[in-house]
């Protein structure tokens, strides 16, 4: 793991904005990263007090621990990873592979009726905490708060507690305030998160997601790993193989789908092994990541950074200087085809394990999938051109797929589906 001793937001060319999913189809795969390149947005949902994350502020936490956190300017620091700089050497598909199975573990572990049913007693705090979490996700993901109105109300409380911890961390870094914030603060985030999952929340939005971890099958690994996204935003710029941005695109996009899956739960009909649906949202957060990447190519190099493996731009006979210089020629074009073919190969697994979630919460992954998937078709309707135009969907389009995606959220698991095509050959 990188060293983060020397990182400072005030002075890394990192800090640029990066290439960010939005709203509802955003945070299946990774939290609302609404790129804000040209000034954030302003932020209205808010209460007073003295503890500021980004633009998301909440007084002190006090119903659900006797001893509550202690502010971020004064938390100590985290511990390191274990593994150290050994961890580096080992690729990042296996190292997230292994964060995929311990996830996957835990879920199977867990009865899958624990949660996610009926709705269970919230106190009075934490039915305001809850609240206030969806004022949040209602505000800056609208499409994505629609869609979880299917959910149970446990559930959808749940999702919504997540979408706000993700918003705020990556506030640390693309906020208002991210240019006070250095590789420290981000230490203190991490060690104020270990006290979240401890019990010991500082604030209303902290005990929101205190609540949904002590009460879901949902591992602290994802989260730490989000942290590290940040922290790699901080310092970073090129990529020089797909195996640093594969690790890249986990930690700020992976993430969510591993802490989602078990809010969301898998179907009681889905005969798909735990494992498999946690791929799959691994890859749908992939596969949105490349599309950002993709779409935003020119935006990214008027910044000065690359989100692109440098050794297949090198075999493909480009250089950095044809990026910077934004000319869309035959080499890159076929560039362009490989990127986008890897990018649909992770939809397509993503897809394979969609169906296998509970039916009330599987319309915002497939709208997810639907509406990402048409960035790429107008990327190529643009003949390649993502250095002076945005593969801009239109909303028309948008509006268009939220019924297919309700349609296909109607799908019986498609492991049953596979059984049952498979027992009728038999007989």
């Amino acid at each position: 793991m990188m060293s983060t001793s020397r990182a400072a937001a005030t002075t890394s060319p990192a800090c640029a904005a990066r290439p960010r999913s939005s709203g509802m189809a955003a945070f299946v795969a990774k939290a609302g990263r609404v790129r804000r390149g040209r000034g954030a947005a302003p932020c209205s949902v808010r209460a007073a007090g003295s503890d500021t994350i980004g633009c998301l502020e909440a007084e002190p936490w006090g119903a659900v621990a006797p001893a509550p956190a202690p502010a971020l300017p004064g938390l100590h620091v985290a511990s390191p990873a274990p593994g150290g700089d050994a961890a580096l050497a080992v690729p990042s598909e296996q190292r997230v592979h292994d964060v995929v199975l311990k996830q996957a573990a835990l879920a199977a572990a867990a009865p899958r009726t624990a949660r996610g049913g009926e709705p269970g007693p919230v106190a009075g705090g934490l039915k305001a905490a809850f609240e206030r979490c969806g004022e949040v996700c209602k505000e800056y993901a609208k499409t994505f708060y629609l869609a979880t109105q299917l959910m149970t109300p446990e559930r959808r409380r749940a999702i919504w507690a997540i979408y706000v911890w993700c918003r705020r961390t990556d506030e640390l870094v693309d906020g208002p305030n991210a240019s006070h914030i250095s590789a420290l603060a981000l230490d203190r985030w991490e060690s104020r998160l270990e006290d979240i999952f401890a019990g010991r929340p500082y604030d209303m939005l902290d005990a929101a997601l205190s609540d949904t971890v002590a009460g879901f099958p949902v591992d602290i690994q994802p989260f730490r790993d989000m942290i590290e996204g940040m922290r790699m935003d901080l310092t970073k710029s090129r990529y020089r193989t797909f195996d640093e941005l594969y690790l890249y695109c986990y930690y700020v996009a992976g993430t969510v789908g591993l802490m989602s899956v078990p809010v969301m739960g898998v179907s009681p009909d889905s005969r798909a092994a735990t494992e498999t649906v946690y791929k799959g949202a691994l890859a749908l957060g992939l596969a949105n990541q490349l599309t950002n990447i993709l779409r935003d190519v020119g935006e990214d190099a008027r910044r000065g950074r690359i989100y692109l493996p440098q050794d297949e731009l090198e075999m493909a006979g480009l250089s950095e200087a044809d990026i910077f210089s934004g000319r869309v020629t035959d080499e890159w074009r076929g560039f362009m085809r490989g990127q986008i073919t890897r990018a649909r190969a992770f939809f397509r697994q993503a897809e394979e394990a969609a169906t296998e979630l509970n039916q009330e919460s599987r319309w915002p992954v497939w709208a997810s999938m639907l509406l990402y998937r048409q960035i790429l078709d107008e990327i190529e309707a643009n003949d390649y051109d993502n250095f002076t135009k945005r593969a801009y969907v239109p909303k028309t389009k948008k509006l268009m797929a939220l019924p297919k995606a309700y349609l296909r959220s109607l799908m019986a698991p498609s492991s049953l589906t596979r059984s049952q095509r498979h027992y009728s050959s038999l007989t």
